[in-house]
């Protein structure tokens, strides 16, 4: 009793994987069409970082690699003509002080004149004139300091922006022509960099998904931005990823972009096997299977189920059963 039991329980088991295995068909599947390109980490914006005024690279506190912040200092020009002007506009507005201070005095004494009715009233406006033009002196000789002073302070070289020195093109001691650029930083975040052939341009969108990697694809990642400027007949496309390693900045990777749609056959790649060079899917035929050999296409991945794409040797809709261990008979020729 209890071994009949137990044949009824695996008749059942059975019976419902033969069941599920025959709703296995062959079936029309949408193909996205896929082109491998080589892509390269590029900072999405370099920026060179410039001197502002000529002069001698006293300082540089930065290599290729080092993270910086916007408007921190990463270098300092020295000017030694600027120097000199600052002294020499130093000494001017101390002589013109002296004579302030003497045509200060002189008008303090006219108008103690004036009030004894020695002098005139004319002449001690000529004493307030000239104190007044020796005001003036003073303040465009302190203004035109001030400049001076900005112009040596600009000597300091700043970082335009938030980034990564990508290159530093010059050395300390070098001699530098205002906006030579000290060095190349790299900001805006890191991005895959491709460049498309224009044949595609139409079917690249921006959120599209992306592969990474060969075959064995083990990264995704989608188009960020399509530049709608072509160069060179190639489209240019930036393409964001989870994880981006930015350590060397250029480094090609390989990227399959989806460049179109196509519609195939396809049949459970399990269904597919595979006997003496030829492959096989057996199909039900009315009241009994039948092996049939196929020619297939690429291996792809719909719904979560490995699929195999049929280019010849079945028709859509045809009911599909697993290959049992049977040998594969040619059909008999007439007259043999």
């Amino acid at each position: 009793m209890r071994r009949t039991i137990i044949a009824t329980a695996i008749g059942l088991m059975l019976g419902v994987a033969q069941g599920a295995a025959a709703e296995d068909r062959v079936e029309m599947a949408t193909i996205t069409e896929w082109k491998a390109v080589f892509g390269k980490i590029e900072a999405r914006n370099n920026v060179p970082a410039r001197s502002r005024i000529g002069g001698l690279l006293t300082e540089i506190s930065v290599t290729e690699g080092t993270d910086i912040e916007k408007g921190q200092q990463i270098g300092m020009i020295y000017d030694a003509k600027l120097t000199l002007q600052l002294e020499s506009v130093t000494a001017d507005i101390a002589a013109i002080t002296s004579q302030l201070e003497n045509a200060q005095t002189e008008l303090t004494r006219g108008e103690d004149l004036l009030q004894r009715g020695v002098t005139t009233v004319q002449r001690l406006d000529a004493l307030r004139t000239q104190v007044d033009v020796l005001k003036a002196q003073i303040a465009a000789a302190e203004a035109q300091k001030r400049v001076i002073q900005q112009q040596a302070a600009e000597g300091a070289v700043l970082a335009p922006i938030e980034g990564r020195v990508l290159s530093v093109p010059v050395t300390q001691g070098s001699v530098l022509m205002p906006g030579e650029p000290v060095a190349i930083i790299g900001g805006g975040g890191f991005y895959l960099r491709l460049a498309v052939p224009e044949r595609h341009a139409t079917f690249l969108r921006e959120g599209s998904g992306i592969l990474l990697g060969e075959e064995d694809l083990t990264q995704e990642g989608r188009l960020a931005k399509v530049y709608p400027q072509i160069e060179n007949g190639r489209v240019i496309a930036d393409v964001e990823l989870d994880e981006l390693g930015s350590d060397f900045v250029n480094a090609r990777v390989l990227v399959r972009l989806p460049v179109g749609e196509t519609q195939a056959l396809v049949v459970p790649a399990d269904m597919v096997v595979t006997r003496m060079g030829l492959d096989f899917v057996t199909v039900q035929e009315d009241d009994h299977t039948a092996l049939r050999a196929i020619v297939p296409g690429e291996h792809h991945l719909i719904d979560g189920r490995e699929m195999v794409e049929i280019l010849s040797g079945v028709t859509e809709g045809e009911r599909l059963v697993p290959t049992k261990d049977v040998a594969y008979t040619p059909a008999k020729t007439e007259g043999h």
